[in-house]
């Protein structure tokens, strides 16, 4: 590789939480999300069967940690950061994974952060690569941290 795609901006931006996205937790968005990944146990769907196996209401399948709450006007998929400027014109995503301390139930409202960990430079089989390593975490609105994610982003 000649030139690093890595900015001063970028490097500055290591380990700096983005602004708070708050999403809630809702027995619908519960379900619809079970039956689409093909989950079939009943504390996903049951407020009562939920509640018979300890929990405070219907759960939230893995993978499920609320729906963003709409703000007009706000991108909502960007968390209000701006864009990465890079020299590549692809994206893809790289992985994720979660890490779970607490189960979400139908009613809790979520709040997250995200921060950019960490960025890496490859040379990859089709050309050079920009790597972004991000993580977030999800706060119940009660303080207690329920999840954490951790992705990775390809610019190429």
């Amino acid at each position: 590789m000649a030139e690093s795609a890595i900015t001063d901006d970028m490097r500055a931006s290591v380990g700096v939480e983005g602004p708070e996205m708050i999403s809630e937790v809702t027995s619908t968005g519960c379900r619809l999300f079970a039956r689409a990944v093909g989950h079939t146990d009943l504390i996903f769907y049951d407020r009562e069967v939920a509640r018979q196996r300890g929990y405070r209401d219907v759960v939230a399948p893995p993978g499920f940690l609320g729906s963003l709450i709409f703000r007009p006007g706000e991108r909502p998929e960007m968390g209000g950061q701006t864009p990465l400027k890079t020299p590549y014109r692809r994206v893809l995503n790289g992985g994720t994974t979660f890490e779970y301390f607490e189960p979400l139930c139908a009613g809790d409202v979520v709040h997250s952060r995200s921060k950019v960990t960490e960025y890496q430079e490859r040379q990859g089989s089709i050309g050079p690569m920009l790597i972004t390593f991000r993580e977030t975490s999800y706060v119940r609105s009660d303080g207690t941290l329920v999840a954490k994610m951790y992705g990775n982003l390809i610019n190429y």
